[in-house]
């Protein structure tokens, strides 16, 4: 009996002592954050300075930086993001690194393609931007019959967790809203970069593409290669880009829709932002984010999701 108490007055001694210096039992982890399972997002945030009334970015700010943080991307591109709203959310996603620069002059000035990447999964080891023109590398350059300036900005990544594997091409942008025949050679110069890098890279590629699936852009993006030949071995190879969303819904439904208006219950029309990635990549999960509250979204646009994981090569 007296060994007995002995032993319980030990025990109750070290609990005492690990509550005195902080020695807690660690929290659960997060099993996502410990998978190798890569989540991304394509969020157009709506520009802050637009007049929306009881919409207007002040008051919605705080809600889209949740509505983020919910779905933890590991990637998140975003459209319309002026510089006073990238430094709200620098300030607030902290873990995150991000890259982006104003449309009209390549610096502070319009619009960004902003996007994030999570720092303690990911190395930025290179990264750029272009001009959805036909002067690509000047800043401000409008073609076609856009309507207005357009970009697209990307960072190569190194994977932390699998350092030895090919980088990631993580490339955002948003289409001309007006301009048809614009929309249609965005299409293909993103395709063609994409086809460059795709030989080095694992690509994924986020937008508000302004077009649905039986639009031209989407065909041009998405058209399948015929095969090639890898030059150093002689074998044949496909290379194409996927949609993730249709690969996990293959099915259609007038439900699709990702322009909301602020308007919870608006879930017709075309399905305008999409993640595209190259076939190196397996889709486990994708679809779209249908937060609200009391009928209304933290944007007009609804966010979209994919969950991705490598392909063994």
């Amino acid at each position: 009996m007296k060994y007995w108490a002995l032993g319980m007055f030990f025990l109750l001694a070290l609990a005492i002592t690990g509550r005195m210096f902080g020695q807690t039992q660690p929290p659960p982890t997060n099993s996502r954050f410990e998978s190798d399972t890569t989540r991304v997002m394509s969020f157009n945030i709506r520009y802050g300075t637009a007049s929306d009334g009881e919409n207007r970015w002040e008051l919605r700010r705080d809600w889209v930086v949740e509505t983020i943080q919910a779905r933890q991307p590991d990637l998140l591109g975003t459209q319309e993001t002026l510089k006073f709203q990238k430094e709200f959310l620098d300030a607030h996603l902290t873990q995150y690194g991000s890259w982006g620069v104003g449309r009209d002059d390549g610096e502070q000035s319009g619009e960004m393609t902003a996007l994030w990447y999570r720092q303690e999964r990911f190395e930025k080891i290179d990264g750029g931007h272009f001009w959805l023109s036909e002067q690509p590398d000047r800043p401000g350059s409008v073609s076609w019959d856009s309507a207005l300036t357009r970009m697209a900005s990307w960072v190569k990544l190194r994977d932390l967790r699998n350092p030895e594997a090919r980088p990631i091409l993580f490339l955002n942008t948003h289409f001309d809203h007006r301009g048809e025949k614009a929309r249609q050679e965005s299409a293909r110069l993103i395709r063609k970069k994409a086809r460059e890098w795709g030989e080095l890279c694992d690509l994924v590629i986020t937008g508000d593409f302004n077009a649905g699936q039986d639009d031209d852009p989407y065909q041009i993006l998405f058209e399948n290669d015929s095969p090639a030949v890898k030059p150093e071995s002689g074998e044949t190879h496909s290379w194409r880009l996927l949609d993730s969303y249709r690969v996990v819904h293959p099915i259609r439904k007038s439900d699709e829709g990702t322009f909301s208006g602020f308007a919870a219950e608006r879930t017709s029309g075309p399905r305008i932002d999409w993640i595209a990635v190259s076939n190196q990549w397996r889709v486990i999960d994708s679809g779209i984010d249908r937060t609200s509250r009391d009928g209304r979204t933290p944007s007009d646009h609804f966010p979209v999701y994919s969950d991705l994981e490598r392909l063994p090569r």
